[in-house]
C-alpha cells in the first residue's frame, strides 16, 4: 500500500503487522484439507494526512461475499439490537406507512424483518447469494448486488428515494469507500437520513481488539476519518452514538450535505475524546503493537500449560475475528481440540489456516472440557449466560481480549 484509499496521500505509517493469514471467512470443507490455502499480509497502517486506518486491498469483496458464512440471525443479542434500532429509528426519522427503508448489506434479513413487521416498505441490498436467499425466504425483499453509484441510482429509479438508508457493519468491508459513499447518497432522499454502524478505532486501540483486523475489513474509522469519508460522497455527519456492539462501535447519523445543518454536541464530544487519545497523531498508535504481542504470549502460555497438565481446551464460536487470533497465535488442534458454532453452515468445516474442526454446540456438554475459549469475546454477557452449564463439571470460560481472563461461571 503506497497511497491512502480515501485522500490519496502517500504518508502511511505502520500500526501493527500481523503476518500473513488466509481470509477469515474462508472455512474449509473436509475435502479441501489437502489443498493449499492462499495467505495474504495483514498489516494495518494509518494515513497521517486524513487519519484513516486501513489495510491493503489484497482480496476482493466478490471473493468474500459470493457465498458468505455469517448469518446475523444466529446471534440473539444482535437480533435484539436490530429490533431496538428499528423502533428508535421509526421515532427519530418519523417513518410512517408511506416511508421507504433500504438496508445495504442486509444479510439474512435480521433487521429488515422488523421493518416488514411494522408494515413499512423496505428493500435489502445484499451481495451474498446464500444469505440473501435466506432473507427472501423470511419475507424480506432483497436485491443481490454490491452497492455502487449505479446500483444506488438504479434502486432509486425503480423504487423511489429512501427516507432511511441503513448500513450496519459494512462501511469497513468495501475497498472503494468513495464509490460506496456515493452509492449511499444515490439511494437516500434529498431530505433523508443515513445510519451507519461501524467499529470504533478508538476502542480497537484502547482495548487491544486486534482480532477485528482482517482482510474483509479494509478500513477502521474514527469519527474524524468518517466525517471525511462521508463528505467524499456528499453526506455530512449530524450526530453520533457510542455503542457497546463489537466491543465498541459508532453509529453515524448523516444527511445530504445540503440539508445537514450543524452537527450535534455529541459529535464534538467524541472528536475531543479521539484527539485526547492521540488518534490524530502517531503517539496514539505507538504502543499498540507491543500490547498485541502480549495478548499472543499470554494466550499461548495458558494453552501450553493447560496441555502439559493434561487439561482439555475447546473453543466456542467460529467468528471471523477468531481466525485472526488463531492464526496470529499459531494455535492448532493440539492446543484447541475443536470449536463449536450455532451456525449449521460451519459444522463439519475447519477454520482457515489453523484447520481446527467446527462442531455443533452440544459437543461441549458431551465432552465436558476443562476450559472453553470464547472467540466472540464481544458477546461476553450473552455467552456467560449461555455457557453457564459448564459449571456442572467445574469447567471455566476463557476470554482472550482485552487481556486473558478466566471465568468461573455459575447458574
Amino acid at each position: 500500500m503506497t497511497r491512502c484509499r480515501l485522500c490519496g496521500s502517500e504518508a502511511m505509517a505502520s500500526v501493527v503487522d500481523l503476518g500473513a493469514t488466509p481470509p477469515c471467512e474462508s472455512f474449509l470443507a473436509a475435502d479441501r484439507l489437502d489443498e493449499p490455502e492462499p495467505a495474504y499480509p495483514l498489516h494495518l497502517r494509518v494515513c497521517t494526512d486524513c487519519w484513516l486506518a486501513q489495510i491493503p486491498p489484497l482480496i476482493t469483496p466478490e471473493e468474500t461475499f459470493k457465498e458468505y458464512a455469517y448469518f446475523s440471525s444466529y446471534s440473539t443479542s444482535w437480533v435484539e439490537h436490530a429490533r431496538t434500532f428499528v423502533a428508535d429509528a421509526v421515532q427519530r426519522v418519523g417513518l410512517g406507512p408511506d416511508a421507504f427503508v433500504v438496508e445495504v448489506a442486509s444479510n439474512d434479513g435480521y433487521l429488515l424483518k422488523h421493518v416488514v413487521d411494522r408494515g413499512i416498505r423496505c428493500l435489502g441490498i445484499e451481495p451474498s447469494v446464500n444469505v440473501g436467499a435466506a432473507a427472501r425466504d423470511a419475507g424480506v425483499p432483497t436485491l443481490t448486488e454490491f452497492l455502487s453509484p449505479d446500483t444506488g441510482a438504479g434502486v432509486r429509479a425503480e423504487h423511489g428515494p429512501a427516507d432511511l438508508v441503513v448500513a450496519n457493519n459494512v462501511y469497513a468491508h468495501i475497498p472503494d469507500v468513495v464509490g460506496f459513499t456515493q452509492g449511499l447518497r444515490a439511494l437516500v432522499a434529498d431530505d433523508g437520513w443515513v445510519s451507519i454502524e461501524v467499529q470504533h478505532l478508538l476502542t480497537l486501540i484502547e482495548e487491544n481488539q486486534y482480532d477485528t483486523i482482517y482482510h474483509e475489513h479494509f478500513q477502521y474509522y474514527t469519527v474524524a476519518s468518517a466525517i471525511r469519508a462521508l463528505a467524499s460522497g456528499g453526506l455530512a455527519l449530524v450526530d453520533v452514538e457510542l455503542l457497546p456492539t463489537h466491543g465498541g462501535s459508532i453509529r453515524l447519523w448523516a444527511r445530504p450535505a445540503e440539508v445537514a445543518g450543524e452537527p450535534s454536541q455529541r459529535v464534538a464530544d467524541v472528536l475531543e475524546k479521539e484527539k485526547a487519545a492521540g488518534l490524530q497523531e502517531l503517539s496514539g498508535y505507538a504502543e499498540f503493537s507491543a500490547r498485541v504481542a502480549k495478548v499472543r504470549r499470554d494466550l499461548l502460555r495458558f494453552l501450553v500449560e493447560a496441555a502439559e497438565r493434561g487439561e482439555r481446551v475447546v473453543g466456542y464460536g467460529a467468528p471471523g475475528k477468531g481466525n485472526t487470533l488463531l492464526n496470529h497465535c499459531g494455535i492448532r488442534p493440539d492446543l484447541l481440540a475443536y470449536t463449536v458454532d450455532r451456525n449449521p453452515y460451519k459444522h463439519g468445516r475447519f477454520t482457515p489456516g489453523t484447520r481446527i474442526p467446527i462442531l455443533p454446540p452440544d459437543q461441549i456438554a458431551a465432552d465436558r472440557p476443562d476450559y472453553v475459549l470464547v472467540l466472540p469475546w464481544n458477546l461476553r454477557a450473552e455467552l456467560v449466560e449461555q455457557l453457564s452449564f459448564v459449571h456442572e463439571w467445574g469447567g471455566r470460560l476463557v476470554f482472550p481480549i482485552p487481556e486473558l481472563s478466566i471465568v468461573e461461571v455459575k447458574r
